[in-house]
């Protein structure tokens, strides 16, 4: 199991995020259903996040994974909101509907109620992409109570972020 990390250790990741967006004149944009819009309250708890956030959805229901970011009644019903098809079409409504340069994307179980055999809690899918890129898209299986996996999952998403603009 990897260390979860505390409120420090994500404050420095979200101000490594923010550096790199600065240097680079990048917006990012946020698309939260598990993490209920932590990675955007961590972003946004940095003085001058607006010159380089542009803003996140919090999508905890399907409604509203529709409604806000566009995805498909039929991907949630062949696939359900914790899949790897609902984390791209998550990310892709993101990027395109909130006007970012790069966006995130996080969908999964935090439990500790709510997972399946073929989707145990802990499962997340996390999607990343930067405007005329290809979208990434990988699945975890975090450790721990509903906490613990919410931070690997805020760590995890950020982390991806910092490597796609470092590439």
């Amino acid at each position: 199991m990897n260390a979860i990390p505390d409120d420090a250790a994500l404050r420095r990741l979200a101000e490594r995020v923010a550096q790199v967006l600065r240097t680079q004149g990048g917006m990012l944009a946020t698309a939260e259903s598990c993490t209920g819009g932590w990675i955007a309250k961590l972003v946004t708890d940095i003085d001058g996040s607006s010159a380089w956030f542009q803003g996140g959805a919090v999508t905890y229901s399907n409604a509203l994974k529709q409604a806000l970011l566009g995805v498909t009644a039929t991907t949630l019903e062949h696939h359900g909101a914790v899949s790897r098809e609902c984390a791209l079409e998550m990310v892709a409504g993101a990027l395109a509907r909130l006007d970012a340069t790069i966006a995130v994307a996080v969908t999964g179980i935090a439990g500790p109620s709510g997972g399946t055999p073929d989707k145990p809690v802990g499962t997340v899918w996390i999607a990343w992409q930067r405007r005329g890129g290809q979208a990434l898209v990988e699945v975890f299986h975090f450790d721990g109570d509903r906490d613990a996996v919410r931070r690997q999952t805020v760590a995890r998403a950020l982390e991806g972020v910092q490597e796609i603009l470092t590439a």
